[in-house]
């Protein structure tokens, strides 16, 4: 079914192939920063967002953590911690402009006085914060934002950097891989046979079950990209958790049941992370022998933790269209979740 064009372009009416083909494109993006920066200290950051659009924020997190001077904490829902003050930096993330949680967020920084900055495609975030004279930049719209990542990522990163917090390493290192991206991309392209293309028998083994992943204390945004895609693109339950966390809870619960559960197991690594963190993964998969399906190795390339995120989220998005074809369902669309959105309000 995979190596059949006409019914792939059947069951990707949306064309969400054709955004994941534009990543290289997201690399390249110079965002623009409207308003004034605020030259004050800064003793800690908040990035406030949900979902896809809180991905990049995830990810800056932990491309940053050795670099960056000062804690990041990521908000994935309505409330501020109370510690945000002065000397804060909120950035306030939503792809939309209008997700209720973020808004109040913003709402709660302000409030508190604490530097503020903004990213959105529009919406009334980004009017919000035009209003009130706040550091914002606009993000491209079209894309659904789980496959706009790499733009929340450069312009989250620009906004670092505008603030003094960061500087333009990894920023200049997300646009010199687009090239690089693009023949990834290619690899894993339609027209690349089943025989020979990893994302289309990633998919395969996907088919049926619940797919679970997990990553390290690095991977684990790439772990949640991937249980966000399997979710929202492929329509598929999906979950992740990590390492170490992993081998002091979750460990247990594999035991009591037998082996045919119908889960599909992948294990994401990486070769920054810390080398513990893969013989961890290994032993589990032995001990848990007979009462877990055996895990997949997802093992990430690049030459970089830069190259190495871009690979998997890349992958994660080929992999997750595939799967919503071969469960026959548009990868595109939301529609439940915007129902569920359209009901609150």
């Amino acid at each position: 079914m995979l190596d059949d064009s006409n019914v792939i372009s059947q069951r990707d009416p949306s064309g969400a192939l054709a955004a994941v083909k534009a990543l290289p494109e997201q690399a390249r993006f110079e965002p623009v920063i409207e308003g004034d920066v605020e030259r004050r200290e800064v003793t800690n950051i908040v990035l406030a967002g949900m979902g896809g659009s809180a991905l990049a924020a995830d990810m800056v997190k932990a491309l940053l953590k050795d670099t960056i001077g000062v804690p990041i904490e990521v908000v994935k829902g309505y409330d501020l911690p109370a510690y945000v003050g002065w000397s804060t930096l909120v950035v306030t993330l939503s792809h939309s402009g209008n997700t209720e949680e973020t808004l109040e967020c913003y709402r709660q920084a302000r409030h508190k006085g604490s530097l503020l900055a903004v990213m959105a495609t529009g919406g009334s975030l980004f009017e919000w914060a035009e209003n009130d004279g706040i550091v914002r930049s606009r993000v491209p719209a079209g894309a659904q934002p789980r496959m706009s990542t790499v733009y929340h990522l450069r312009v989250l990163l620009k906004l670092l950097q505008e603030f003094g917090l960061t500087n333009a390493v990894v920023y200049d290192e997300v646009a010199g891989a687009s090239d690089w991206l693009a023949h990834w991309l290619q690899e894993w392209a339609v027209e690349r046979p089943l025989e020979h293309n990893y994302a289309k028998q990633l998919a395969e083994r996907t088919v049926g079950k619940t797919p679970l992943f997990y990553g390290g204390d690095l991977t684990a945004p790439i772990a949640y990209k991937w249980k966000i895609s399997w979710n929202e693109t492929a329509k598929n339950v999906s979950f992740y958790n990590q390492y170490p966390e992993f081998s002091h809870n979750e460990f247990m619960g594999w035991t009591s049941h037998p082996v045919e559960k119908p889960f599909a197991v992948f294990d994401i690594q990486s070769s920054f992370e810390r080398p513990r963190i893969a013989e961890r993964m290994s032993l589990t998969d032995s001990m848990l022998s007979g009462k877990r399906p055996k895990a997949s190795v997802i093992t990430l390339e690049g030459e970089s933790l830069v190259r190495q995120f871009l690979w998997g989220l890349a992958l994660a998005d080929m992999t997750s269209i595939y799967g919503a074809i071969l469960n026959g369902v548009d990868p595109t669309p939301v529609g439940l979740i915007e129902k569920f959105k359209a009901s609150l309000s």
